[in-house]
């Protein structure tokens, strides 16, 4: 008998096994009986809903029980107007157009020259002279020439009011007078082209001849005047801002090599678009009272091509992009007084952007809590908890 009530159970077990494993998905696609597979997958299904009910129930339960919401934490910004100002970006050179090699007018031997270098000098002032190879000479003579036909049509002319002699002696007279003043004048420009003045008031940079040296017309370069006084920055801005980068417009100009920034504006803008880099030229007026901006200097500029006197500015690392192409920030709504509301997608409209930030055109109104941190991991209509708002 000891042994009966063992093997009793070894049976039960047995058949139970046996009848699970008749019943068991394997078995039931085993046998490939369309029927029995079909009323298989309807337990199944019977079963996986009564699971799902009491998940929800429970659920349910969890969330009258729990006072403490499990919710993201993030921190929020509110939307305001403001003006935004914005601007492009370029290199430039500083140069100047009081910046002048003097070539001579005159092929000779340079005799003299009266400056040096750091020397100011004036407008019109002599800077050296060159050997006119005996043209005072020829002008002595010329003058003495002159002196005569004078003399001789001064008298022929007496002598005509007079009826005196006849027209044509009193003619020919003045005809050789006026021809010998003319030789003095033409002689006279020639030798003035010896002597080589300042076109403009400067300094005398550089003296590139030395005194003795031969020298010829147009060539040579005798010496380097600048003047610091009219200075400009002059840069080239692509074509797609001809009417935005206009004169008059601001400019914020930084020199790094001096560590200077000032403020001044566009003085002249090209109206010829350069077929090569497509673009147009531009002239930025710079004060230079202590002297310090030197020509060929480097500067970095900042035009002002855009402003709105009432734009929305947010930080761009708030705003996504959805598979459709449209950029979109979340804002909180509905937060009560434990600071608890709930996420909403906004779709907007941007337009330019500076640094950091960007304009929001549509979308957003003055006012709106956006949310900041935290913003790329929220979804849309989920309850959310603000930490810190910046007003």
């Amino acid at each position: 008998m000891k042994y009966i009530f063992p093997l009793l159970i070894i049976a039960i077990f047995t058949v139970s096994c046996s009848g699970e494993k008749k019943n068991s998905v394997e078995s039931v696609i085993e046998n490939g009986n369309l029927e029995t597979i079909r009323v298989k997958r309807g337990e199944l299904v019977a079963e996986q809903q009564a699971i799902n009910d009491k998940i929800k129930r429970l659920d349910e339960k969890i969330q009258t029980l729990d006072t403490v919401k499990h919710v993201p934490l993030i921190t929020s910004f509110k939307a305001k107007t403001e003006v935004f100002n914005h601007v492009l970006e370029l290199q430039g050179n500083v140069t100047t157009k009081d910046l002048l090699t003097i070539t001579p007018e005159y092929n000779g031997i340079l005799t003299q020259v009266f400056v040096k270098e750091g020397q100011k000098v004036s407008k019109g002032q002599t800077l050296a002279k060159i050997d006119d190879g005996g043209l005072s000479q020829q002008l002595a003579q010329l003058k003495i020439q002159a002196e005569l036909a004078k003399t001789t049509y001064e008298r022929q002319q007496r002598l005509w009011e007079q009826n005196i002699g006849s027209e044509i002696q009193f003619l020919q007279s003045k005809s050789t007078y006026e021809s010998q003043e003319e030789a003095v004048n033409q002689l006279q420009q020639q030798i003035a082209k010896t002597t080589v003045k300042a076109p403009f008031s400067g300094t005398i940079d550089d003296i590139i001849t030395e005194q003795g040296s031969v020298v010829a017309a147009g060539q040579s370069p005798l010496m380097r005047i600048v003047n610091l006084d009219n200075m400009y920055i002059e840069t080239e801005v692509p074509e797609r801002y001809v009417s935005d980068v206009t004169k008059g417009k601001h400019v914020s100009v930084n020199i790094p090599v001096l560590g200077k920034t000032l403020e001044t504006k566009i003085r002249q803008a090209g109206d010829f678009i350069n077929p090569a880099n497509r673009t147009f030229k531009v002239e930025v007026g710079i004060p230079n009272a202590d002297k310090t901006i030197k020509p060929n200097l480097s500067a970095r500029l900042k035009i002002n091509d855009y402003t709105s006197e009432s734009a929305i500015l947010i930080p761009q690392s708030v705003v996504s992009e959805n598979s459709e192409g449209e950029q979109y920030v979340y804002v909180v709504v509905e937060r009560n007084n434990n600071n608890i509301g709930t996420a909403k997608r906004i779709i907007i409209e941007t337009g330019k952007t500076q640094d950091d930030i960007i304009e929001v055109l549509k979308g957003l109104e003055d006012g709106a809590e956006i949310i900041k941190e935290g913003a790329r991991s929220v979804r849309d209509g989920q309850s959310v908890e603000v930490l810190q708002i910046d007003e």
